[in-house]
């Protein structure tokens, strides 16, 4: 029994018999062309390639659509099995990988998460609060941000605290949380950070919660 190609292999004889096709498409397609009398190549040029490009772009703007459909399908699917991950989960550490994980999935969006929102809130709280030392930082710092999309107007203290923290990092995510909440009485501390924060990404993070209160 001979042995079986590699896929490689069969993907490039593939790509191979579609150049050649589609090669001899077109070789085909000015044989013919040249052999059209003027009127007929008149009545081409004025109807059939307006149709032509007319059910191209129909043809395309359904394979969009499709596209989005299946998209938004798969981004459902991944959703509930990532929800019963977590409410499945018992280890702090774990879970909130999984929130993580699930915020972004959800594109940022708290549509969709309604059920374990406060769940999630609280997680992300604790974290901010307890999440402590140098290489905690960046745990924070999405816990912060990700406290903007899942959160309520309760979380604005914290926000502000961490408005306040060593690390710009979590000082950054921490304007971002708070621009996502559109967090009118964080106004003040947003419009100190945007100018004297020592840090460039924590002064646009700031202007950018700014633009989004305001």
């Amino acid at each position: 029994m001979a042995p079986a190609m590699p896929r490689h292999a069969q993907s490039g004889h593939a790509n191979l018999t579609a150049i050649f096709l589609l090669l001899g498409l077109v070789i085909s397609g000015v044989w013919i062309w040249k052999r059209l009398s003027p009127e007929v190549q008149d009545v081409v040029i004025d109807q059939a390639i307006p149709i032509a490009a007319l059910v191209c772009a129909v043809a395309v703007a359904a394979w969009i659509i499709v596209r989005k459909i299946q998209q938004r399908r798969r981004r459902v699917a991944q959703r509930a099995r990532l929800i019963t991950l977590f409410e499945n989960q018992s280890s702090h550490d774990k879970r909130l990988e999984v929130a993580f994980a699930l915020i972004e999935v959800n594109d940022y969006q708290r549509a969709g998460l309604e059920t374990i929102a406060p769940r999630l809130q609280e997680l992300f709280l604790t974290t901010l609060k307890r999440a402590l030392g140098d290489k905690q930082h960046r745990v924070r710092g999405m816990a912060a941000s990700h406290l903007g999309v899942i959160g309520d107007e309760s979380v604005v203290p914290p926000l502000l605290k961490a408005l306040e923290d060593d690390h710009a990092y979590v000082r950054a995510s921490a304007a971002l949380g708070l621009g996502r909440l559109r967090a009118s009485a964080a106004k003040e501390k947003l419009l100190y950070a945007s100018k004297e924060d020592w840090d460039q990404t924590v002064r646009s993070r700031a202007r950018e919660a700014l633009e989004r209160i305001t």
